[in-house]
């Protein structure tokens, strides 16, 4: 694959066994944040591995620098990406995935399946946005997240970033909606 700098990586995404827990730690050692919290994820549909599946999470988002972090939860022992890196019962968590901005989802991940990195999940959210997550665990191991930069998903990691922007420190977890 040639050198991508318009794929630049938007978000680092953790998955934890307490979004809340590893929001504050982080934010304590490295002074992300505030995070914001969407706690089960109202999804419309969602695949792993080409089969429906469940995936029913919650998520904080916060900023670290210029990159959103995201501590990732997942409820329940469902197939999903998440459990292809961190199986049930493992106790292991940590990198989940990167997060790109790619100007067309379909042929993002054909171009990422091409790429010796295929398609572990396809998930679409109650608003109409769709996510995938290539498996690139073989090359990096982690998911690459790829997403098309609507406005609702860019107005998002604008009102994170600029909820940083001279945050006292304060009032680390921010529940959305």
């Amino acid at each position: 694959m040639a050198n991508r700098p318009d794929l630049p990586p938007r978000q680092l995404a953790y998955f934890v066994p307490d979004i809340d827990a590893a929001a504050r730690a982080h934010s304590k050692s490295f002074g992300s944040g505030p995070y914001f919290v969407a706690r089960n994820v109202p999804l419309s549909s969602s695949m792993h591995r080409g089969v429906d599946q469940t995936f029913d999470h919650s998520s904080a988002y916060g900023q670290w620098g210029d990159v959103m972090l995201e501590f990732v939860q997942q409820h329940g022992d469902d197939p999903s990406a998440c459990h292809d890196i961190y199986p049930v019962g493992s106790g292991r968590h940590g990198l989940h995935h990167t997060a790109l901005f790619v100007a067309d989802l379909d042929r993002a991940i054909a171009r990422f399946e091409a790429d010796g990195m295929p398609l572990a999940q396809l998930s679409e959210t109650t608003s109409g946005a769709r996510f995938a997550f290539a498996d690139a665990t073989a090359t990096l191991g982690h998911m690459i997240e790829l997403y098309e930069p609507s406005e609702l998903l860019t107005g998002f990691y604008g009102m994170v970033a600029g909820a940083a922007d001279g945050w006292d420190g304060t009032q680390i977890i921010r529940e959305l909606g």
